[in-house]
């Protein structure tokens, strides 16, 4: 399957390894702010980390998008204040109960950067579906995480080793809404990008 030019290739070039420290560094930069925006919504207050994470992953491609999102998982490791407030700082946060989120964000970044190179994200429909698609996916780590794998690695706490029903009504039921408006929101971004793009070319 043929591979589509992602908006970055469109706008900057795809050599340089000048230009992909600057787009890493940009990216990690932006999904950091996103982080620290809290936005009411009910029935949760969301951040807006999945809007940036989305629109990094449809900017960069699969590649650079996971790289990307490796390099700002490698800084909140590191200590850096780069998380939502409300996760631990360093090491701590992968062992937390939004540890599954956490790794999932990189296959987030990934699909989302796949769905553009494939044509899946193509137009506004066509970006915000994928947006939507690979948000619900996000739950699947997510979910996982708490329901059994930190219970295996021994990890101890009051979330570890819930029930369906309450990963359910703690994890994933308070940011369905959220989650699918910012993926509305991101597909917004790129394709309006891309017509700005276009219109300058």
């Amino acid at each position: 399957m043929s591979r589509e030019m992602t908006l970055s290739q469109a706008a900057f070039g795809t050599d340089g390894l000048l230009r992909k420290t600057l787009m890493v560094v940009f990216g990690t930069l932006l999904i950091a702010l996103a982080a620290k925006v809290s936005v009411p919504l009910w029935p949760s207050p969301i951040s807006l980390q999945t809007l940036a994470i989305l629109t990094v992953g449809f900017a960069f491609g699969s590649r650079m998008g996971a790289v990307t999102l490796l390099v700002y998982l490698a800084q909140g490791w590191a200590g850096l204040p780069v998380f939502t407030p409300t996760t631990a700082l360093g090491p701590l946060a992968f062992v937390g109960p939004t540890a599954g989120f956490l790794v999932g964000f990189v296959g987030m970044a990934w699909l989302a950067g796949l769905a553009a190179e494939r044509g899946l994200a193509k137009g506004f429909l066509g970006t915000a579906l994928a947006g939507v698609v690979i948000s619900a996916l996000l739950y699947i780590p997510g979910a996982i995480w708490p329901m059994a794998v930190a219970g295996a690695l021994g990890v101890e706490a009051g979330w570890v080793g819930l029930d369906a029903s309450a990963i359910w009504a703690g994890f994933v039921a308070p940011f369905l809404i959220g989650d699918a408006i910012k993926a509305v929101l991101a597909a917004l971004i790129v394709t309006g990008a891309w017509t700005v793009l276009r219109k300058r070319g």
